[in-house]
């Protein structure tokens, strides 16, 4: 046995996440080195270099959880109670990660989930700042870890990666980070397959993928999938960067109000996902110059699921009347679950202060062709 260097839990030589904090135990090179051939069409493993003048980080140092459990019985080497069957608190349940003043995140498990399948990672580099959320699907088997494998990877391909040119055009920069996005969405489900081939069960494990990398004013996102990238102004300015894969968004096209669709019991099942069994991991990208100061939220369907438009989201933002990321991020958080809580919820935010004479750029999602969906 060893300790997890994120939260000093016991794990196994051989595993290759911790089961308290969803750590990746691991690189990618040692995974496959151990794992059976993944499928000839997935893409290479990117190589996940980080630059030393970068903070980047995964999960917050929360101690372990302790032996006891509250029916006085002893939780076991696989975290589960001898007495109750209870599994043990995992750090994983409520995550709180500070970059710097201007880039922070929450997750939260929720108040009727039994554990938490979102995962986000951050990173800072300079002045760049990657945001990765992936919510796993739970109709399928151990979608944290994929979840987990999935955000990380993409958030390292992005902050290996260097900048775009100063001196090049808006347009060069935007065509620049969507094929960054691409590779990091490419290598990321080839991360999330690789779990597949180690938990077994029908339904592989999955999950969506948004995502932001902010450099200046600049704002390019990309998705897989209905977890979402926002833009909300100080001046009340709010944008939806990302546009769902899903059920709901085919109704809507199709003429539904926005309001029905996302209260239709099919409106999360998502017509895209990475995994396995994932189609096509391209992501779909868009991207905005940032008309003046505000944030970028990069958030699952856990907070959006209470509060979906963006302008209705922007006013959220401003009752809070914080410039702390980590403050608003866990505010966002405690609201959803004071209005339900009923998936695990996921907030990641960048500042954005500088300002900008441009336009908003139009976002112009893939044409996709789904070949079934499935609920996230």
């Amino acid at each position: 046995m060893s300790a997890c260097p994120a939260c000093g839990a016991e794990v196994a030589e051989a595993d290759q996440f911790c089961e308290a904090c969803g750590q990746a135990l691991r690189e990618p090179e040692a995974v496959a080195a151990t794992s059976p051939v993944a499928p000839a069409d997935a893409p290479a493993t990117a190589e996940r270099a980080v630059p030393t003048d970068s903070a980047a980080t995964m999960a917050t140092v929360v101690p372990p959880p302790a032996g006891q459990c509250t029916c006085g019985g002893t939780f076991d080497a696989d975290g589960w109670c001898d007495r109750c069957g209870q599994r043990a608190p995992s750090a994983r349940d409520h995550l709180v990660v500070t970059l710097s003043p201007q880039l922070a995140g929450v997750s939260d498990k929720g108040r009727h989930h039994p554990r938490n399948e979102d995962a986000f990672a951050l990173s800072l580099v300079g002045a760049r700042s990657v945001l990765v959320v992936c919510d796993g699907v739970s109709s399928a088997t151990d979608s944290d870890l994929a979840a987990v494998a999935a955000a990380d990877t993409a958030r390292d391909v992005m902050t290996a990666a260097p900048s775009a040119p100063d001196a090049a055009s808006p347009a060069t920069q935007v065509e620049y980070y969507s094929d960054l996005w691409s590779q990091a969405a490419h290598a990321a489900n080839a991360e999330a397959a690789l779990i597949a081939q180690h938990v077994g069960g029908q339904n592989p494990p999955s999950c969506t993928f948004a995502a932001a990398v902010v450099d200046g004013d600049l704002v390019v996102a990309a998705w897989i999938g209905d977890s979402r990238v926002y833009w909300l102004g100080d001046d009340g300015t709010a944008l939806q960067l990302s546009v769902d894969d899903s059920w709901a968004t085919e109704q809507v096209e199709h003429g539904m109000p926005r309001a029905v669709a996302e209260a239709d019991p099919q409106a999360h099942s998502i017509t895209r996902w990475m995994g396995a069994d994932a189609a096509d991991p391209t992501p779909s990208c868009g991207s905005l110059a940032a008309p003046g100061a505000g944030w970028v939220l990069v958030c699952s369907d856990g907070l959006w699921n209470y509060c979906s438009g963006a302008a209705d989201l922007v006013a959220l933002v401003k009752k809070y009347d914080t410039l702390d990321p980590t403050r608003l991020a866990g505010d966002l958080v405690d609201w959803a679950n004071e209005h339900g809580g009923h998936d695990n919820i996921t907030a990641a935010l960048a500042r954005v202060e500088r300002t900008a004479d441009t336009e908003p750029a139009d976002t112009e999602p893939a044409d996709t062709e789904p070949a079934d969906t499935r609920s996230s």
